[in-house]
């Protein structure tokens, strides 16, 4: 087990410069795919080789969502300036996408979620063009990915949470011309509306997941599983490569 290789890939910059290359990526049509990596997307990787091809690929980008992951990196003496969430990403995209009125798809999560997603892009980025959209329920991935292929859009946001939606965007990338992809979980819901993000004191104190978890119990599990665990291996590395 050697989470090192991961953490060197890492974006270690800000977020305002990750966003300044966001933007120029956008603006020159640059292909780009980021993977919001938390505890749990390292430890899949260990025992799944897609995913950890994915996360050394050269042409992807990890980013550190999760303070597990920006911790676990200080563990390992690896500087990293700061959490970038996921959602932070796809509400930051949005925004970039309306002010170059470009084109935008949605696939992932149910379709009342959706529904009340797109409502909130026509309302908040009216310049944002919706080159399409497909809830996550449909049976033929493929033929929504072979039609979003056509409509070549500039942003791809996926919602079909780990390791799904990176599979999914990663078997397509290569028949893409431009676009900026990004797996975005559970993100939907709160962008559009149906749950509720931490208060901002929380997500200042990087406190969002112990939010999350005092709204949703059965979500402990989990985290002990994917964080807790994650840890004690990142201290255990840490050790091993001290002898």
């Amino acid at each position: 087990m050697n989470y090192n290789e991961y953490f060197k890939k890492l974006y270690k910059k800000s977020q305002i410069e990750f966003y300044e290359d966001l933007e120029k990526k956008l603006q020159n049509n640059d292909k780009t795919f980021i993977i919001t990596a938390n505890p749990e997307t390292f430890k899949y990787a260990q025992s799944d080789k897609e995913m950890s091809t994915m996360l050394n690929d050269k042409n992807t980008i990890s980013v550190p969502d999760g303070i597990g992951v920006v911790k676990a990196a200080q563990i390992l003496g690896i500087d990293i300036k700061e959490r970038i969430a996921g959602i932070d990403i796809a509400n930051k995209l949005l925004e970039l996408g309306n002010k170059s009125k470009k084109s935008i798809y949605f696939f992932g999560s149910k379709q009342e979620v959706i529904d009340d997603l797109l409502k909130v892009v026509h309302e908040k980025y009216p310049d944002l063009k919706v080159a399409g959209y497909q809830n996550g329920y449909v049976k033929d991935r493929d033929k929504v990915m072979n039609e979003m292929i056509k409509k070549e859009p500039d942003i791809v946001l996926i919602a079909l949470g780990i390791p799904e939606q990176e599979k999914l965007i990663y078997k397509y990338l290569d028949k893409f011309k431009k676009g900026i992809f990004v797996g975005v979980g559970g993100s939907f819901d709160v962008m559009s509306g149906h749950k509720k993000r931490a208060p901002k004191i929380f997500i200042k104190l990087n406190l969002e997941w112990l939010y999350r978890i005092a709204k949703e119990p059965s979500r402990l599990k989990r985290f002990y599983n994917n964080n807790i665990k994650f840890i004690f291996e990142i201290k255990k590395e840490r050790k091993k490569s001290k002898n």
